[in-house]
Parts: structure tokens; sequence; C-alpha cells
């Protein structure tokens, strides 16, 4: 999934509404201003909003491609030309609820559904009150007290006397406030838009909406109508279907959401459980590599000791053969220089005796250790507390002069066909060295064109030996050179034959001509290849005694001889 893709559907799942905590407060209130519906809106995704909230909310243009009406000023033309379409311009909102977008008819908010059944919420909601909020549906001024169930309006203490005083409406039922709590539905009558003073009671089956008395007589005139309370069972009908086929679609919705917040506790805890095998697994590993660590620095504090007192035992004796030897030169060169002739013949002896014993001393001028250490990271070190681990010091240095050079294919080799061997590297104590990482270097250059050499493959076995592997294209004397650390190894460089690739050859030949010559590997048949067999001993081929005659033996392999 792209990022953009993704910042998308979570922009979407953050603005999904919160159905819990609407509750029954989203059938009153405003999902924008939060207070009690004023002139609510029904839009095309049945979220309700009041009309001065939608018109604060940032209108934006939408193009509306619709093909044109076809051009009919050529009444005779049999092909009648069509207008190009053009793009029409429509303004449109989006919904503060799901983010849908909303085109605006050309009344623009004002012209959205009326929400009623919200406004009659809204009454049930401020009688619930005790009538606050409520102002006089006449003089839009005082509070509410009194309801006339006739006209349907609620009406503040002076204008129900005064709508009792009126001959027309002495007559209405006029009922207290407190007493319409129980009520279902207390709305007001719903006037026709266009004739205000009518009431919405019949309904346009042509044009499918409400019409008053006036509309049937005016602008849907002729058109076939009923009053609302004849028509509302077919089409409550028909909603009550659409809203059967919807609901398994909720149920499977809610389940589908129940699922996933399962499925999303689940995954909350499994990865608590992973995270915390991870945690264990981590730990268990760094106190294995530490542990690894204290190891190889208590073996490298050892080699240092070991080290150091062999290079201090060296000193000692080299420093008191010294001080001898100064003390023998100095009474030498003493003697031989203050001494009169019988004191250097009597003292003669005891001198030589000292210095000859001096002089047969043996000793080594280079240090008895080196400071040849190293560390292998990658090499394999077994395991500590269950874990691998690697890592691994080192104190051998590999001697070019031990290393030994092993296979059968070392002076030997077929053009075309690879040759290999392998390299044992030692050290100066003649021990193999256990480990790989020498830097190897192989060459093998024919002598007659000793500027085409042939390419070599090295592989370290991580072992303390390199498999070393080439395929000459040419016969001919190959000169090969194997070096470590820039130096020969034994028995490099060495030379190599390489001879023609044998083939081989199944044909038919003449048998007197192979028998005559005794089974030499001399005779030919006729494809010019030489017979297999030793000289002095007559090929036999189950026939009867070479008659001299040509006969056609059977089928016998044979090969080109180099």
């Amino acid at each position: 999934m792209s990022e953009n893709r993704k910042q998308t559907l979570l922009g979407f799942v953050s603005k999904l509404p919160s159905w819990t905590a609407l509750g029954n407060s989203g059938k009153t209130h405003c999902p924008l201003c939060m207070g009690l519906f004023k002139a609510p809106r029904l839009l095309p995704c049945l979220h309700t909003v009041c009309t001065t909230c939608l018109e604060q909310l940032e209108p934006f243009s939408v193009v509306d491609f619709r093909g044109g009406d076809s051009d009919t000023s050529s009444e005779g033309s049999v092909f009648q030309e069509l207008k190009p379409r053009s793009p029409r311009p429509q303004i449109g909102i989006l919904c503060p609820v799901c983010d849908a977008q909303v085109d605006l008819p050309v009344g623009g908010v004002k012209a959205l559904t009326v929400d009623h059944l919200a406004m009659n919420d809204v009454l049930l909601e401020s009688l619930r009150g005790e009538g606050q909020g409520l102002v006089c549906d006449l003089c839009s001024d005082r509070e509410v007290e009194k309801r006339c169930q006739t006209c349907k309006a609620n009406l503040c203490h002076f204008c129900c006397q005064a709508h009792r005083r009126q001959k027309k409406t002495t007559y209405h039922t006029m009922v207290d406030l407190k007493d319409l709590k129980g009520y279902r539905r207390i709305g007001k009558p719903i006037l026709c838009p266009t004739h205000p003073a009518e009431e919405l009671k019949l309904f346009c089956e042509l044009c499918d909406r409400p019409v008053c008395r006036d509309c049937v007589v005016g602008e849907h005139r002729e058109h076939p109508y009923d009053f609302t309370s004849n028509v509302i069972h077919k089409h409550g009908n028909s909603m009550r279907e659409l809203l059967k086929g919807t609901q398994p679609h909720v149920e499977a919705l809610e389940e589908a959401l129940t699922q996933i917040k399962g499925l999303n506790s689940a995954l909350q805890e499994r990865v608590e459980t992973v995270a915390a095998d991870v945690r264990t697994f981590s730990e268990g590993y760094i106190k294995a590599i530490e542990e690894h660590r204290d190891k190889l620095l208590k073996q490298l504090d050892d080699i240092r000791i070991q080290k150091e007192n062999s290079l201090q035992l060296q000193k000692a004796q080299l420093e008191q053969l010294l001080a001898d030897m100064r003390t023998g030169v100095e009474f030498t060169e003493h003697l031989l220089t203050s001494g009169s002739d019988l004191e250097i013949l009597i003292t003669k002896g005891v001198v030589v005796e000292r210095l000859t014993k001096l002089n047969k001393v043996e000793y080594s001028a280079r240090p008895g250790v080196n400071d040849k250490i190293c560390f292998s990271p990658q090499e394999k070190a077994g395991r500590c507390h269950g874990y691998e681990v690697f890592g691994a010091i080192n104190t051998k240095e590999v001697d070019p002069a031990k290393c030994v050079l092993q296979g059968e294919d070392l002076h030997r080799a077929r053009e075309k066909q690879t040759a290999s061997f392998t390299l044992l590297c030692k050290d100066a104590a003649g021990e193999s060295m256990g480990r790989g990482g020498d830097n190897i270097q192989v060459a093998v250059v024919p002598k007659d064109k000793k500027d085409c050499p042939v390419r070599t493959i090295v592989q370290d076995n991580r072992d303390g030996t390199y498999s070393v592997s080439y395929t000459p294209k040419e016969p001919g004397i190959y000169s090969v050179w194997v070096c470590v650390k820039e130096q020969h190894v034994q028995g490099s460089p060495f030379t190599v034959t390489v001879r023609k690739k044998s083939r081989s050859h199944h044909g038919v030949f003449h048998c007197c001509t192979f028998c005559s010559s005794g089974g030499q590997k001399t005779a030919r048949c006729a494809c010019g290849g030489t017979m297999p067999g030793k000289e002095g001993k007559p090929h036999t081929l189950g026939l009867s005694p070479c008659s001299g005659n040509p006969v056609t033996a059977l089928p016998l392999p044979h090969s080109h001889w180099v």
C-alpha cells in the first residue's frame, strides 16, 4: 500500500463519528455547534446540521460534465449536430460528520431538505426541560406556556389570550405545555414552501413529492395526486423493504467490527507476548555476549602475562649473559694492557677457560615471543548459555616456509578441465592454523605466454586450508606461484604439464591392421586415431585368426593419445 493511500485511510478513520458518544443527543444537537438544532437541514448522507452552521462551511467548486442539448435550429436537416459538452459549475460542501461531498442545489443550503423530525425532537427535548428555550411562535419574544393543538402552535400567555378572543380560533383546543411531555409528536404543521399559507396534505405521484391544495390547481395541474394518508402505506412499505435489505448489512458490519475489535485485542496481547520474548532473548544474548567478552578479555590478559613473563625471563638471561661478557672483556683488556708478562701467563688459564665458556653460550638475538595478537570476529567460538557466539583471539602467525601444498593435480592437468589442489597453512611450530583469513595469492602462467595468466579461484575453508582451482585452456608447460603474505610457500613455484584432452572415439576399423601390428599403440584406424592395447599382446575379438584380408570388426572404443 502506498504512503498516500495509507494516510488517506488513516484520515478517514480518524474522522469517523463516535455513535456511542452522540447517543440520543445526536437527534437534537448539531454536530458542529453542539447546540439544539436551529432550522436543521438533512444532507444526502442522512446527517443533520443547522442551516447557519452549513452556511459557515467553506464551499468548493465541482466541475459537472453533462451533455448539451442537440442543435435543432435546422428543421429539415437529416443529421442533427450535437452541441459540444461544456462543463457546468457546481458548488459543493463536505459533510462535517463523514466528509461526504454534498452538491448544493441552485438555492444553496436553504434549498436542502428540512429535517422536520429533528425539529420535533428539539421541541420534545425542550419540553423535558420545562419549556426552557422555547419562545412563542407568534411574537417570538416571550416563553411558551400553552400549545394550540388545532394550529400546532406554541403560544405565550399573552398570545394565548389573543388566540381565544379571535372568532376563528375561539374553540381551538389549548393544552398546557407540561401536559405534552408524554407525546411523541408535537411538531408544527408542515407548510408548502411555494404557498406558505397552505399545509402540505397531498402527494403528487408524478413528481414524487408532497404538495398543497394550491399546487394541484397550479403547477401540478393534471398530475395524479392523492392525500398523504392514502399513499403513505405504499411508499412506507417500499422504504421498509429497503430497510429490510439494509439491516443484514448493518448486522454483518457490526459483527465484522466486533471481530476486528477482538482481533485487535488479540493482536495487542500477541505483540506484548512476542515483545517479552524478544526482550528475554535479547537480554539472554546480551548476557552471553558480555560473558564471552569477559572470557576473551581474560584470555587476552593471560596472553599478555605469558608473553611478558617470557620477555622478562629472556631479558634477565640476556642481561646476565651481557654482564658476564662485559666482566670477561673488561678483565681481559685490563690484563693485556696493564699486566706484566708473568702476570698474563699466570692468569691466562683462567681467562681462556672463562672466555671460551662464554663464547659457547647459545642465545637468541631476537625476542622469544612476538606481538602477533589478533581478534577474528567471524570465527565461531562455541555456545554460551545456549547462544552461539562469535569472536576468537588468535596468537598464531602463518609461516610460509611451513605451509604445505597437497593434491593429485599439483603437477599435471588436462586442457579445458578444472585442476585443483589444497594449501595447508601452518605456523612456525608446524601446527595447522585452524582458521582462515590469510592473504593467499596464486598465479598460474603459461611459460610461453606470460602475459596471459589463467584465472584462479581460491576458496577459504575457514579451517586453515584453502582450495585452489583453475582451468587451463591450452596444453603446455605452466608455472604456478603460491604466496602467503607475499612470500612463496614450501614448494612454490612449481611447474604443471597440461596435456591435451583425451576424447573417446567409437568407430570400426580393420582388425587385420591392428592384429598384424602385434597390438602396438601406433596402429591407426581409418579415422587416424591410435588403437588401445599393450605392445606385444595381440588383440583378439573372439574371431578366427586374421587371414590378412580386410575384415570389418566389431566397434571398439579407442582414444586419441598424445
